[in-house]
């Protein structure tokens, strides 16, 4: 594995030394150009807690994935660059409630500050976030002191919602393996339900989720349905830069299809 593939995946030339405004040039990157998607649980592929893994698909491969395989890899390619990481769980918020520990991985980086990194949650802050004590920035996000741990909030037509909640606790790629296992198999998780491929881009996000097209810069939002199997990869190549082969566009548009009737 080398660095360089990675930056060129990326589409990222800037500074590599480990100061705050490379992370947040690599972050920004990382976030314009690779997709949060989880199509290889919908084409039945199992995803595998490895680095060599995360590498193999993202860069070479030109895929996206889903938090451990991003945020996984984001940290190798932070620890390559000088600086110190931890991977950290956290439990998300769904309807008031917290999901269990693992649910999704995020990143602890320490250069000067303490800063939380997270390319892997989808609709996400592009940039990455000080710990604790910073106002919200443009995109509302910002991280709250919650008791022993932190909650990620985000700041939505006034109202602050919690994204999800972590402690400072360091853990491993093999501490998220029965979980990982879950989120692919059991049809308690949303991933197993719908398939989705999202993208942020300067204004906003573009996202599939099954056969519909969403689309949002700035404050206006856009959806149809996508048409024909054929049209639906026309938009993985065009929007995402994902290239399947026809066999594999139609079980992912006729899964998607079933799930919506």
């Amino acid at each position: 594995m080398k660095v360089g593939p990675y930056l060129e995946r990326i589409r990222y030339d800037g500074p590599q030394s480990p100061t705050p405004k490379t992370l947040r040039g690599l972050h920004r990157a990382h976030m314009l150009a690779v997709p949060f998607e989880n199509l290889d649980i919908h084409l039945g592929i199992p995803i595998a807690l490895s680095v060599p893994a995360f590498y193999e698909k993202i860069v070479t491969r030109r895929r996206g994935g889903y938090c451990y395989e991003q945020n996984g890899l984001f940290a190798w390619l932070l620890a390559e660059l000088g600086f110190r990481v931890w991977l950290l769980s956290a439990r998300v918020v769904t309807s008031g409630r917290l999901s269990p520990e693992f649910d999704h991985l995020l990143i602890l980086v320490e250069h000067e500050e303490r800063w939380i990194a997270d390319v892997g949650f989808g609709d996400s802050s592009l940039d990455p976030l000080r710990l604790a004590g910073a106002p919200a920035g443009d995109d509302g996000y910002a991280i709250a002191a919650d008791g022993d741990g932190f909650t990620m909030q985000r700041r939505r037509d006034g109202r602050v919602e919690p994204e999800y909640a972590f402690s400072m606790t360091p853990r491993t790629l093999r501490d998220f393996e029965p979980r990982n296992a879950f989120q692919q198999t059991s049809p308690e998780s949303h991933f197993t339900q719908k398939s989705i491929c999202s993208r942020a881009t300067p204004t906003g996000r573009i996202t599939l989720s099954g056969r519909r097209l969403i689309v949002t810069s700035g404050g206006d939002r856009v959806e149809r349905d996508v048409a024909s199997a054929a049209e639906y990869g026309r938009i993985l190549v065009d929007e995402f830069g994902l290239k399947l082969s026809q066999a594999e566009l139609d079980r992912l548009f006729i899964r998607a299809a079933s799930a919506e009737s």
